[in-house]
């Protein structure tokens, strides 16, 4: 299994518009972050977890020219808004695109981009196939993946368990519950927005609390914003096997 982090900031993105804070002006690559979204390359499959405004920015930047289905945390912009640019991926593969997400998800989807599912479809539209989805596992080109539900304040979320590696973005509570499913996974990746409290993420220390309960070999931050401070000095404060992760970042699972 390979993993690589397409985008690992929150809603605004890393540099913000207007903003000349000393991260939004860092010039380290790592501090430039696009909205939060992963890649996954397994058996053969490529899957990518949410489509934000910076999608096909992503897909370009990561060399990305295969897509097979794409798996939704939640319905926020952030992590939605660029669904429409899985057209090449419909022109090249001569398919509609799988995609799948809790109900609410899915409804969202169909009114934000309702020329999708219209009965006479302008030419060109993207093509898609909805998979509903909620706490049950299933199964996308073969591939088992395990439902991580979580709280975003008061909306629910997924994160996902596909084999040792688990993502978990847009959360401020995991049950009991969600822990088990989670515990043993050799990678976690978590949201970790900033230091001072926040009502719907958790804080830097709060990830760092979670992932020591949670039995996992490492993990990595993403959904970060400027306010957590400059990459290369976050990541010196952080506890042995927990790093940020940053654009690009690529993982490797055997």
């Amino acid at each position: 299994m390979k993993i690589r982090f397409l985008g690992t900031g929150t809603s605004q993105g890393i540099p913000v518009i207007g903003c000349n804070c000393e991260v939004c002006k860092s010039l380290d690559f790592r501090d430039q972050r696009f909205r939060t979204s992963a890649h996954i390359e397994i058996n053969g499959k490529s899957i990518v977890i949410d489509t934000g405004p910076d999608f096909r920015m992503q897909m370009l930047r990561a060399g990305i020219s295969h897509l097979d289905a794409v798996l939704f945390t939640h319905e926020h912009k952030d992590h939605t808004a660029g669904l429409d640019d899985i057209r090449p991926f419909n022109f090249r593969q001569n398919r509609d695109m799988p995609i799948y997400g809790r109900q609410q998800v899915i409804d969202q989807i169909k009114r934000e981009f309702s020329y999708i599912f219209s009965e006479v479809k302008y030419p060109g539209v993207p093509r898609v196939i909805t998979n509903v989805i909620d706490h049950a596992p299933f199964e996308v080109e073969g591939i088992r993946v395990t439902p991580i539900p979580v709280m975003h304040h008061k909306l629910p979320v997924l994160g996902f368990r596909i084999g040792d590696f688990t993502y978990i973005t847009d959360a401020n509570f995991i049950s009991e519950e969600s822990k088990k499913l989670i515990q043993g996974s050799k990678i976690l990746v978590l949201n970790a927005l900033q230091k001072t409290a926040h009502q719907s993420h958790f804080t830097l220390e709060e990830a760092i609390e979670q992932v020591g309960s949670l039995n996992v070999e490492q993990a990595y931050f993403t959904h970060i914003s400027h306010k957590l401070g400059l990459h290369q000095e976050v990541e010196k404060e952080l506890p042995e096997g927990i790093h940020l992760a940053y654009d690009g970042l690529v993982l490797n699972l055997p």
